[in-house]
């Protein structure tokens, strides 16, 4: 049991030697295969279009206002150098600023030209630009062909396919984003157009200029509308990355397949940020502006109504100015006037302040404190952190999704900060509330003594006191908003160009052709290699001695090689053969047996059977008879596989008398017996076939037959049945002196084995022997094989043997192609 389960357990190791032998023996399936790739490759990379690389580099300042620095709070900071470059790169991959760099340079229109293998990106190349009617309706993504017939007019064509059938178009307005379809014919459309004038046709509406490049008449160009928003997500994939961690150097970088567009890109990208930037940066002096611009339109028509009043009471009244007394008390009154009306103005904008924290969600309209007067810098600083957290948010709001994390940490600061600023509020109008009541109170006392002067006077020094305060009023926030518009036009943007884009000559950086070079190999390599593991793996068909030792402990006697004649005859049609030595071999190795007998002059008879049919055992049968009877030796051949008689055709002899009718009776031994052309060679065909022939050879007339020929014969070869599906043969052993049992390369499966291991483990036969039949000197694993059972095959030297047919090269690819299929699909 021991050695039953060791001879199990080598069944299962991989021959990883048979697997690199099986590699060298396709080796032309994987040059095919690599020739395959190594084209494909090359097919690919010529019709690549190159891909190219362009950057820039700028760097982002911390500028303040050198002129203003005591009216910082009118410029927006973003919160220092890192917050700026940071929002910097997030802001250049957001889609909002992608979106306002595309529509303006148009870059939603492809132009492209006929190249050698496909149309090829014309942009910069094209004489001519194009300017679209962002309010029409334009082709999306359809070609319109475009050729310049001379100087003045171009020809714009859509081209539709042969035969084409109605067809929806779909069309764009790129200044709302509007779209519709239509359903038009599919007749090619042509018309004349004149350059540089609107025209209006159903697929193109704008002006389309020359630009005063070289002018090729008739070559074809063509224009392509593309999506907007798929424009934009191309454009999306810029890389804008920091020189170092900390560092206000911005590397740009844009991959594409035109060198001008990717300029073109990446400087406007920069010009649309820098200009953003400065926006921002003075959002403040921006809404402080607008804020201020409103109260003067109030203050001015209060000004002017003022100022008419006192004209005019002078007039009626006959009076020209105010008394000395009054002029006093006037100048009094406009100390407190003044500090009366600055504290209003901070109380109003804390009131408006107060609203906006209470009842808004966006802060960016939020005037600066400084325009009230208020120079708190708590106050300053929280209103400017609240709307750079309110811009900041708003900014993210077009690349992040709502749930994102981020926007909870902003809306975490806000509120935060508005508890602060609330804080701030509460306390700052308590202390102003007072400092108002202290003033009420000495404005009071002065209003007293006015009381005491003339009527006239009293009246000209309330509209000359109520003219003051609105001059005083218009003048300070006139003041303001010119400190706004001035630090306004003072300030730069915080971007700086370092080195624009620009092509320099460079920049390609694809496709990489060495690299599908490499996969092509590797594919080309790997794929016929898997394919030829995947039949190793699952190839359950003996294909080597190796294989025949590692099944059965069964020795093998010999080993008889692939025949390509027409016949069966092979030792006497070609005896100086390899395979007519193979059997001499064969016939030596049975010499050694039958001497182990006890009677080794007897006549010995040998049974020659197999696993199922096909694998050669009339064939061996046919050559082992022929080469013992040229030993000199009586030999008859018996055909006993009565189910599928056939040696009677190799012989050219008839088949309608045989084994079958001795053993029923009809016939006695010398009546079926049949000779041969060839000397000491007789032979016995099977006969008509029986109903019964299992029956038939257990009778006792069969043990008769072999007894008879034993007296007339030194050699008796019985060709029986497969035991792999009948019986027959089995009956048949204890007659034997030597069985052989046949086994085909590439033909019998691994599991055939079993039954006569069985048997020969048990002890129910000792005397067989395994013959490997059709075996290939140079298989496919490569290899020759050189084993001691006493056959020869191979060229041992010339004239030795006969040399035997050989095989193109087309024919050998063509047989292995075959052999594969096979195995992939038996």
């Amino acid at each position: 049991m021991e050695d039953e389960f060791e001879f199990e357990d080598k069944t299962l190791i991989f021959d990883f030697k048979g697997f690199l032998l099986k590699i060298l023996s396709y080796w032309y399936i994987i040059l095919i295969s690599v020739i395959v790739g190594l084209g494909i490759a090359y097919y690919i990379n010529v019709r690549k279009l190159p891909i190219y690389k362009i950057s820039s580099m700028v760097t982002v300042k911390d500028d303040g206002n050198p002129l203003f620095t005591s009216n910082t709070s009118l410029t927006f900071n973003w919160g220092g150098v890192s917050n700026k470059v940071n929002t910097a790169v997030t802001t250049l991959q957001t889609r909002s600023h992608n979106e306002k760099v595309v529509k303006r340079l148009k870059s939603y229109i492809h132009y492209l030209e006929d190249g050698k293998y496909q149309k090829v990106n014309a942009y910069g190349r094209a004489p001519f630009f194009v300017e679209d009617d962002t309010t029409a309706f334009q082709l999306l993504n359809r070609e319109l062909e475009i050729k310049v017939i001379d100087s003045l007019y171009y020809q714009l064509s859509l081209i539709f396919e042969e035969d084409a059938e109605d067809q929806t178009l779909s069309f764009l307005s790129y200044g709302d984003l509007d779209r519709k379809s239509e359903i038009v014919d599919a007749n090619n459309y042509t018309i004349k157009l004149p350059f540089n004038k609107h025209v209006d046709t159903p697929y193109f509406t704008g002006r389309i200029m020359l630009n005063g490049k070289e002018i090729t008449y008739n070559k074809a160009y063509y224009i392509k509308f593309e999506n907007f928003f798929s424009t934009v997500k191309r454009f999306q994939n810029i890389e804008a990355e920091t020189e170092s961690k900390g560092s206000s150097i911005i590397n740009l970088s844009l991959v594409g397949e035109n060198k001008a567009e990717l300029v073109d890109y990446l400087n406007s990208t920069v010009n649309v940020l820098s200009r953003d930037v400065l926006n921002r940066k003075n959002l403040f002096a921006t809404k402080t502006i607008k804020f201020v611009d409103s109260i003067l339109s109030v203050k001015t028509d209060e000004l002017k109504e003022v100022e008419r009043e006192l004209n005019q009471f002078k007039i009626d009244n006959d009076i020209i100015d105010l008394t000395a007394e009054s002029e006093n008390l006037k100048e009094r009154l406009k100390e407190y006037d003044t500090e009366i009306n600055s504290i209003e103005r901070q109380l109003d904008y804390y009131k408006l302040l107060e609203n906006y924290l209470r009842n808004r969600s966006d802060y960016s309209d939020v005037p600066a404190p400084s325009v009230a007067g208020i120079e708190e810098s708590s106050i300053s600083k929280a209103v400017s952190k609240i709307v750079e957290l309110s811009v900041q948010r708003g900014n993210y709001s077009f690349s992040l999704k709502s749930d994102a994390p981020i926007f909870k940490d902003i809306d975490r600061q806000i509120n935060s900060t508005k508890t602060v600023i609330l804080e701030n509020i509460e306390s700052s109008r308590s202390i102003l509330n007072d400092q108002r009541r202290s003033l009420k109170t000495k404005i009071s006392s002065i209003e007293k003594e006015v009381r005491d002067l003339p009527k006239d006077q009293q009246e000209l020094l309330k509209i000359e006191r109520r003219f003051q305060i609105s001059e005083n009023t218009y003048t300070v926030f006139l003041q303001k908003r010119n400190e706004a518009s001035l630090i306004k036009a003072a300030n730069v943007s915080d971007i700086e160009i370092i080195d624009e884009a620009k092509d320099t000559g460079g920049g390609k950086i694809g496709p990489n052709t060495q690299l599908n070079y490499v996969m092509a190999l590797l594919i080309g390599s790997i794929v016929p290699l898997l394919f030829i593991f995947i039949i190793v793996f699952l190839d359950n068909k003996i294909s080597k001695p190796a294989d025949v030792e590692k099944l059965s402990r069964i020795p093998i006697i010999g080993v008889i090689g692939k025949s390509r004649l027409d016949d069966k005859l092979a030792v006497f049609t070609r005896p100086r053969s390899s395979i007519s030595e193979s059997f001499r071999g064969i016939r030596t190795s049975l010499q050694f047996l039958y001497k182990r007998d006890d009677n080794p002059d007897d006549t010995k008879v040998t049974l020659v059977t197999s696993s199922v049919s096909g694998e050669g055992k009339t064939f061996t049968a046919i050559n082992l008879a022929s080469v013992l009877s040229l030993s000199g030796k009586k030999t008859i051949l018996v055909g006993l596989d009565l189910r599928k008689p056939k040696i009677f055709d190799d012989f050219n002899r008839h088949n309608e008398v045989g084994v079958v009718n001795y053993l029923i009776g009809d016939k006695n031994i010398d009546e079926v017996i049949q000779g041969t052309d060839y000397e000491n060679l007789d032979l016995i065909v099977s006969g008509t076939t029986p109903p019964n022939p299992s029956e038939l050879l257990m009778g006792s007339q069969m043990e008769q037959l072999i007894n008879e020929l034993k007296e007339n014969y030194d050699y008796i070869v019985l060709d029986t049945p497969p035991v792999g599906l009948v019986t027959d043969a089995m009956n048949l052993f204890k007659y034997t002196d030597a069985i052989l049992y046949l086994i085909r390369q590439n033909y019998t499966k691994k599991g055939m084995l079993s039954l006569i291991n069985d048997k020969y483990s048990k002890g129910e036969i000792k005397n067989v022997s395994l013959v490997l039949n059709s075996f290939e000197t140079k298989n496919k694993y490569g290899a020759d094989y050189g084993y001691g059972y006493g056959y020869g095959y191979g060229r041992y030297g010339n004239g030795y043997h006969d040399l035997e047919k050989t095989y193109s090269f087309r024919n050998k690819i063509k047989e292995s192609l075959k052999s594969l299929i096979n195995k992939l699909f038996n």
